[in-house]
């Protein structure tokens, strides 16, 4: 992998640029202000993530007698420009590539994706292992999001317990401090 280093500026225009050319929206729209990178950091990786989003179904903690579907962790493998596997994302939420980098992040924002699709995040990372492009990421945007959200039925306390993944993609871009 070749890593061309770029101001922040430059480096959006380059992610706005290919995202247009993969039927993204247009860069006005492309990333919101909610889930902005913080100046001073570069992209360093960008994948693309096929999977599930997994939901468990249980009782309402204000109503145990209501239930509903509560989000349980992503699975996804992390895929390159070419369809290739990179790695996978899991429970952590955690990302991890063939290399051996690892991170783990945090939500800091979210942005309403259009009616279907989860939300798009900022995520700043918590911890990082391995030395590879990913282990230098501060900060993680999920983007592009297709699919993923909780089925509005099917839980109730004759299903209390049971499991639904529930299909999606997104876009990952992780950036690094300069």
């Amino acid at each position: 992998m070749i890593i061309v280093r770029l101001s922040f500026a430059a480096t959006a225009a380059v992610v706005l640029a290919a995202c247009a050319t993969t039927g993204a929206p247009s860069p006005s729209t492309d990333l919101p202000k909610e889930i902005a990178v913080p100046e001073g950091h570069e992209l360093v990786l960008r994948a693309a993530a096929r999977g599930s989003q997994i939901y468990a179904c249980r009782p309402k903690a204000a109503d145990a007698s209501a239930y509903e579907w509560v989000f349980v962790a992503p699975e996804a493998d992390l895929l390159d420009a070419d369809g290739r596997t990179l790695g996978r994302h899991f429970a952590g939420p955690t990302w991890q590539t063939a290399d051996g980098s690892k991170i783990v992040g945090a939500v800091k924002e979210k942005a309403p994706a259009q009616a279907g699709n989860i939300p798009w995040l900022l995520l700043s990372v918590k911890s990082a292992e391995g030395t590879g492009p990913l282990a230098r990421a501060a900060f993680v945007q999920r983007v592009q999001t297709q699919g993923g959200v909780a089925p509005l039925s099917g839980c109730d306390a004759a299903h209390a317990g049971t499991e639904a993944r529930v299909p999606y993609t997104a876009t990952y871009l992780f950036w690094a401090p300069r």
